[in-house]
């Protein structure tokens, strides 16, 4: 595994927290649970889900998606109460994480969680769960500032979370959040 020890950390304008691990170890469902105890603490939270499958945000014979499929490159939809706006990509690419979150409207966010992009040098939580048999990250990178997991692990100078209690993983974030403003 590549080591990440020596890579710089990106930057990002707002606070970015990411959650790092294999697949089907929990990171949805975690975040589900947080997202309501930061907004409790009201904090306006913004969330970037990377994904390696195509996915459709559209539905066939809505005005958009025929728009989309008639050769428009970028679509706004847009109401009173949200709006999406849907890229097309000529080529695969892959997305970069800076790119994203300065897609962002960052005026009215307080911090970004991402679920993904696991192999960046960004601030994240590592999740892991002691029956999935993966290797950890965090020896590898440097960027993991804790560990979530449901079993007993040796992280070092890490906090270890409990990752089936949001709301331990919530005042860590707190904390975290509190400490990069200071810094900031």
């Amino acid at each position: 595994m590549e080591k990440f020890n020596n890579r710089k950390q990106l930057s990002f304008k707002k606070p970015v927290l990411g959650f790092a691990a294999y697949s089907g170890t929990g990171k949805t469902t975690l975040l589900v649970k947080l997202l309501p105890l930061m907004k409790l603490q009201g904090l306006r939270v913004a969330v970037i889900k990377q994904t390696h499958h195509d996915f459709e945000i559209d539905k066939p014979g809505k005005d958009s998606f025929k728009l989309r499929q008639a050769g428009a490159g970028q679509i706004l939809i847009a109401s009173e109460k949200r709006s999406a706006l849907i890229t097309e990509y000529e080529k695969i690419i892959e997305p970069e994480l800076t790119g994203l979150v300065n897609q962002l409207d960052l005026d009215n966010i307080d911090l970004v969680l991402v679920e993904g992009f696991k192999h960046l040098p960004y601030a994240k939580i590592e999740l892991h769960r002691k029956g999935a048999e993966k290797e950890l990250l965090f020896p590898h990178d440097s960027s993991v500032v804790a560990v979530a997991s449901d079993g007993n692990i040796n992280a070092g100078e890490l906090p270890v979370l409990n990752i089936n209690m949001p709301e331990e993983v919530a005042g860590f974030i707190n904390r975290w959040l509190n400490q990069y403003d200071n810094v900031a």
